[in-house]
């Protein structure tokens, strides 16, 4: 019987082994490994930067290799929809609701952010630059460290006067009129929270909204005149080369592998001959022009040049590298996407127009938004765009030749919006003013069931 002992043995061990308890257990550890960890998110928001500003989006003037390198490692969004101007898209980015919910600059203190949601998951938050969603005010409740950041640098508004006033968290930060100096600043801000104010011990999202390209442009010394697109193009590079700086930090610190870096902008470029010959104080040589590609208009229009910009997403091994998508896909998604990435509760009690993009991102779904709204002007739907007779130009984007008529586009033949196809197809043209109606509707922006309603 002895002699027998050690068969024995090994034949319970096999047993165990293979026993179904085992085997779950094994399973749940295969799970638990296979469970993505939650990301940091950087977001790099540039202001008023043109689709066409970048080499990867067609530049044939600007330099931009950091950028071109970036959209290399990541997926570069060719149908990337925010606001049309400062405000409204910063009040949209921050609460996925558009700005006849959210409130564009005037953005109210019970408006859920998603810094808000996200630090009770354990992440810290920082915001740099450009907040634009308090009424250019330091009205605490609706300043970034009421709206869910722990840190913030920057200033509340915008250079419109070559001014900026900066506020650290809630206290004055002193004023610059150097504007050539302000993409490296915020730069040294979001390099020295990522070193020396960040808690190693946690995920983190750092929001980076810089001033450039508002208005009164400068770029510093080391850039001034270098480029072949003059003022503006040195400011292009040198956002281009200081984005590469808080890139190579990651590298520094060792985050790379687990950030979200997503890069874009929160309107078209200023770009008409209506507001350059109206454009006041602003030094020699400031023309601001940026370039829309071969999109129609600029900012302030809602023409594809007011709405679209360039966006790349960045996640090694997570987001699918080299990949160019045409899915439609908006700042308005950020809240829901974070939530999913990071596990919290997009908001139940009000309506949110953003959906879900993780799939989208992580190249497991080719398809984004079925449709986006073009605030008081218009819908998208697919690859029809349909804008109405009394579409909301700012006074700077009206075309002074547009006829009054309804509009209609097909984007994925006529991307520059040169032939109106409203007459052919009457009926496309109500169903997507139905759509739009619907989402203007109190239903829409009272229901919160509304969203899964409209999708």
């Amino acid at each position: 019987m002895n002699s027998n002992r050690p068969a024995i043995l090994m034949t319970l061990a096999l047993l165990y082994l293979l026993s179904p308890y085992q085997t779950a257990g094994a399973d749940q550890e295969t799970q638990v490994q296979q469970q993505p960890t939650k990301p940091n998110i950087l977001i790099i928001f540039t202001d008023d930067q043109g689709y066409g500003d970048l080499g990867c989006y067609g530049s044939k003037t600007n330099r931009t290799p950091r950028l071109d390198g970036l959209a290399k490692q990541g997926t570069l969004f060719t149908s990337f929809y925010s606001q049309t101007v400062c405000g409204p898209s910063r009040s949209a980015l921050l609460t996925g609701r558009q700005p006849i919910r959210s409130g564009g600059w005037g953005m109210p203190a019970d408006e859920v952010t998603f810094a808000e949601l996200i630090r009770k998951t354990g992440y810290q938050t920082a915001c740099v630059g450009k907040w634009d969603v308090s009424n250019r005010k330091a009205i605490v409740p609706r300043m970034p460290n009421a709206q869910g950041f722990d840190y913030y640098f920057g200033p509340l508004g915008a250079n419109d006067v070559g001014v900026v006033k900066f506020h650290e968290n809630n206290q004055p930060a002193g004023t610059s009129k150097e504007m050539g100096e302000l993409i490296t600043l915020y730069t040294d801000k979001s390099i020295d929270w990522l070193k020396e104010k960040r808690d190693p011990e946690k995920p983190f999202v750092l929001y980076l909204a810089h001033t450039m390209m508002h208005t009164i442009i400068d770029a510093s010394e080391r850039f001034k005149g270098n480029s072949q697109g003059g003022l503006y193009g040195d400011v292009v590079e040198e956002f281009d080369f200081e984005t590469g700086r808080l890139l190579d930090c990651l590298d520094e610190l060792g985050l790379t592998q687990d950030t979200l870096v997503i890069y874009t902008s929160d309107n078209g470029p200023w770009n008409q001959d209506k507001y350059t010959k109206r454009k006041k104080g602003h030094p020699d040589g400031s023309v601001f022009w940026g370039d829309s590609g071969p999109l129609r208009n600029g900012k302030g229009s809602c023409y594809e040049g007011g709405y679209r910009l360039p966006c790349i997403v960045r996640w090694p091994d997570k987001v699918p590298a080299g990949r160019r998508s045409d899915a439609i896909f908006a700042t308005i998604d950020f809240l829901p996407t974070f939530a999913s990435l990071a596990g919290f509760e997009a908001p139940t009690n009000r309506h949110i127009d953003g959906i879900d993009q993780t799939e989208l991102l992580l190249g497991k779904r080719d398809s984004g938004r079925d449709f986006f709204y073009f605030h008081n002007a218009g819908v998208r739907q697919g690859d029809w765009k349909y804008l109405k007779p009394n579409a909301h130009f700012h006074g700077y984007a009206v075309e002074d030749d547009r006829e009054k008529v309804d509009e209609l586009y097909h984007l994925g033949d006529d991307l520059g919006e040169q032939n109106n196809l409203a007459k052919q197809h009457p009926e496309k043209v109500a169903e997507l003013k139905e759509l739009m109606q619907k989402l203007e509707s109190k239903q829409g922006s009272k229901d919160p069931s509304a969203a899964s309603k409209i999708r």
